[in-house]
C-alpha cells in the first residue's frame, strides 16, 4: 500500500482543530451562505489549513447530498484534517450550540408563548421570516434558473406542490429524472459554474498532506452498517419502551426519512414538514411552523434544526405516559439524532469516492433538475407561510385533482401585513442581513401588537 493510499495522520493537532471548530460553531448564524463564509474566512484565509480550490472541491461534493451542506462541509473538512475523529468533532460542534439554544427557546415558547409580549414578538418574527423566505427564492432563482427549461421545471414544481398537493419526495424524484433527461438533449445544462478567479492565500498544508483513504467495499460496508445501526437504534428503543404507536416512533421515522430527501437546503423541505406536522400528525397548529422557523433563524447552526422545535412541541402535547417536559426533551433530542446521523454517514461513506462522483455528468444534470425544482418548492413554502401569517382563517379546497389552501380575505391581519411589508423592505429593498431584520421586525411586532391590543 502506498503512502497516498494509507490513512494520513492528523495534519493539525486535534486539540487545536477542536478549538477552531468550537469558535466557528458560535458564529454560524445567517443560513448556509453565512456559515460557509465563516469557515472560508477561518480555515482558508486566517488559519490557512486548506486551500481555496480544495475548500470549493469539498463544497461541491456536499452540495450533491441531502441535508445541510454547511454542516456536511464542516464534517468533510474535519475529515481531511483529522480523519474520522476530526469529522465527528467538526460535525458535532457545528450543531451543538444550535441544539442547546433551540431547546431552550422551544421550552420558552411552550411555557410562555401565549403571553402578550411573546405574541407580539412572534408577530414580528413571522413577518420577517416571510420576507427572508422570499429573499431565498429570488437569490436561488438567479443562480439555478440558467435556462428556460429550468424555469419551466421550477414553475411546474410550484404548481404541483401548491395547487395539486403532490408529495414532496415525488416532486424531487421527478425533477431528478427530468433534469437527467434534459441534460441528454442540452449538453450545457449541468455545467458547473466557473471557478473563482481568486484562489485565496496559499495554504500552509498542501493537498497531498490531507487525510485520505483508499475506497473499498469492506470499508464502505463497515461505515454503512455502523451508520444504519446508530441511526435506527434510538427509534427501536423507543418502540420497545414507549410502543410502536408513540409519538417518538412517529417522529423518529418521519424525520429520519426526511433527512435523506432534504435536497436543496432546509427551505426546500420545510413545506413538506409543515404539511405533515400540521395536517397529518397534528403536532403543530398551522401558524406555529413559521414561529418555529423564526426561532431557528435566530439560533446558530443549520436551519433544518427547526425540526427539533416541531418534535418538542408535538411530544409536549402528546407525551403518552411520560411527563410532558421529559417527553418533549427526549423527542427533540431523538429528532436531532435521526436528522444528523445520515450527514456523517454520507461524508464518511462518500469522501473516498468524491472524485468519481464529481466527474459524473449524469448525476450533475439530475441534480441541476432538482435544484431548479427546489426554487418552486421554496416558493410554495413562501406562499404557505404568507397565508398563515397574514390571514387568521383559511379554507381547504379538495376537488378532483386540486388540493390547495386558500385564505379568507376578510381575515387579513393588518398588523401582520404591516410587519411583513417592513421585513420585505429591509431584506429586499435595503439588503439588510437576516439577524438585523429579525431584530427590527421583532421590536416592531411587539409595538404593533401592544398598540392593537
Amino acid at each position: 500500500m502506498s503512502q497516498r493510499d494509507a490513512p494520513s495522520a492528523d495534519v493539525v493537532p486535534l486539540r487545536e482543530a477542536t478549538r477552531a471548530w468550537f469558535l466557528i460553531s458560535l458564529q454560524t448564524f445567517g443560513g448556509p451562505a453565512g456559515q460557509i463564509a465563516v469557515m472560508q474566512r477561518t480555515l482558508v484565509e486566517e488559519r490557512r489549513w486548506i486551500g481555496q480550490q480544495r475548500f470549493l472541491f469539498a463544497l461541491s461534493y456536499c452540495t450533491l447530498l441531502p441535508g445541510p451542506e454547511a454542516q456536511q462541509l464542516a464534517t468533510y473538512v474535519g475529515w481531511l484534517l483529522n480523519g474520522v475523529r476530526g469529522a465527528l468533532v467538526a460535525g458535532i460542534l457545528f450543531v451543538l450550540p444550535g441544539v442547546v439554544t433551540l431547546l431552550a427557546l422551544s421550552a420558552l415558547y411552550v411555557g410562555y408563548g401565549e403571553t402578550t409580549l411573546l405574541e407580539g414578538l412572534f408577530l414580528g418574527l413571522a413577518g420577517a421570516v416571510v420576507a427572508i423566505v422570499v429573499q431565498a427564492v429570488t437569490r436561488l432563482s438567479r443562480k439555478a434558473l440558467r435556462h428556460p427549461a429550468l424555469v419551466g421545471l421550477a414553475l411546474a414544481s410550484f404548481v404541483a406542490l401548491s395547487v395539486f398537493g403532490v408529495p414532496f419526495p415525488v416532486v424531487v424524484l421527478a425533477a431528478g429524472v427530468l433534469g437527467w433527461a434534459l441534460g441528454t438533449r442540452l449538453p450545457g445544462l449541468g455545467a458547473a459554474p466557473p471557478p473563482l478567479a481568486d484562489d485565496g492565500p496559499a495554504p500552509l498544508i498542501g493537498d497531498e498532506a490531507l487525510h485520505t483513504e483508499r475506497p473499498s467495499t469492506a470499508r464502505s460496508l463497515r461505515v454503512l452498517g455502523l451508520g444504519l445501526l446508530l441511526w435506527a437504534a434510538p427509534v427501536a428503543v423507543a418502540a420497545v419502551l414507549a410502543g410502536r404507536d408513540s409519538v417518538f416512533v412517529d417522529q423518529g421515522l418521519f424525520f429520519g426519512g426526511t433527512a435523506v430527501i432534504t435536497f436543496g437546503g432546509a427551505y426546500a423541505v420545510l413545506a413538506f414538514v409543515a404539511q405533515q406536522a400540521v395536517n397529518v400528525y397534528g403536532w403543530l397548529a398551522p401558524g406555529e411552523m413559521v414561529r418555529g422557523l423564526a426561532l431557528a433563524e435566530t439560533t446558530p447552526g443549520p436551519l433544518v434544526m427547526v425540526v427539533q422545535f416541531v418534535a418538542f412541541v408535538g411530544a409536549y402535547r402528546d407525551p403518552g405516559t411520560l411527563d410532558p417536559w421529559l417527553a418533549a426533551v427526549l423527542a427533540a433530542l431523538l429528532t436531532t439524532w435521526v436528522t444528523f446521523v445520515p450527514c456523517f454517514v454520507f461524508i464518511l461513506l462518500g469522501a473516498p469516492y468524491v472524485e468519481r462522483l464529481r466527474g459524473n455528468r449524469a448525476l450533475r444534470t439530475a441534480l441541476t433538475g432538482i435544484t431548479a425544482a427546489v426554487v418552486g418548492v421554496i416558493a410554495s413554502l413562501a406562499v404557505y407561510f404568507a397565508v398563515h401569517t397574514l390571514f387568521t382563517d383559511t379554507v381547504r379546497v379538495d376537488r378532483g385533482p386540486l388540493a390547495l389552501e386558500l385564505p379568507v380575505p376578510a381575515s387579513l391581519d393588518p398588523a401582520a401585513l404591516a410587519v411583513t411589508a417592513l421585513g420585505l423592505l429591509l431584506v429586499l429593498g435595503r439588503g439588510w442581513p437576516v439577524l438585523r431584520t429579525l431584530g427590527v421586525c421583532a421590536v416592531a411586532g411587539v409595538v404593533v401588537h401592544l398598540l392593537a391590543g
